[in-house]
């Protein structure tokens, strides 16, 4: 059975770019399918990638997201290949977001099955510890989107494409804004 990994993404230090961290820890408390691991990466994306050489069948990353929704929107959003950047792999192991980890493994010959990313819209990542308002309520329905998603229920069906070939915004960083 090929693994699937669940990653929360963000830091909890700059408010609701710690959303992803607080999805998969509600997540890691919660009966899981047998081959799921969760894991709390917070801003060490190089760890991710490394991670990532060893196979993966399905790759859920949680993240704040910066896509123009009203906030505390969640949007499950399907990466394919044509939607991880080319070229020379540029790592600065401060700021590893999702897109640049995905195209650094890319780079070092790996590939996740399936990468689908669980995004939330950020009001608020000023410096702080503690989520907004509308991104904390989205937490208990990412993890619902989650587990929907493992188990291939009725909700995996509201997953959209990243970049040009589906229409979709794209993935930014909350703190590229």
């Amino acid at each position: 059975m090929r693994r699937t990994l669940i990653a929360g993404v963000g830091n909890v230090f700059l408010g609701d770019d710690g959303f992803g961290v607080e999805v998969v820890r509600r997540l890691a408390g919660r009966p899981l399918p047998a081959g799921v691991e969760v894991v709390d990466v917070g801003i060490r994306g190089v760890h991710l990638a490394y991670d990532l050489l060893d196979g993966c069948g399905l790759l859920v990353l949680v993240d704040a997201a910066a896509r123009g929704e009203a906030p505390g929107t969640v949007t499950v959003l399907e990466v394919g290949d044509g939607d991880v950047a080319e070229g020379p792999p540029l790592i600065d192991a401060h700021d590893l977001g999702p897109d640049a980890v995905l195209a650094v493994v890319r780079r070092l010959g790996a590939r996740p099955g399936r990468t689908l990313v669980v995004a939330c819209e950020p009001a608020d990542v000023e410096v702080g510890m503690e989520l907004s308002a509308p991104v904390r309520r989205a937490v208990p329905e990412a993890v619902r989107l989650i587990e929907s998603i493992l188990e291939g229920g009725p909700d995996a069906a509201r997953i959209h494409q990243v970049g040009a070939r589906g229409g979709g915004r794209g993935l930014r960083d909350p703190g590229d804004s």
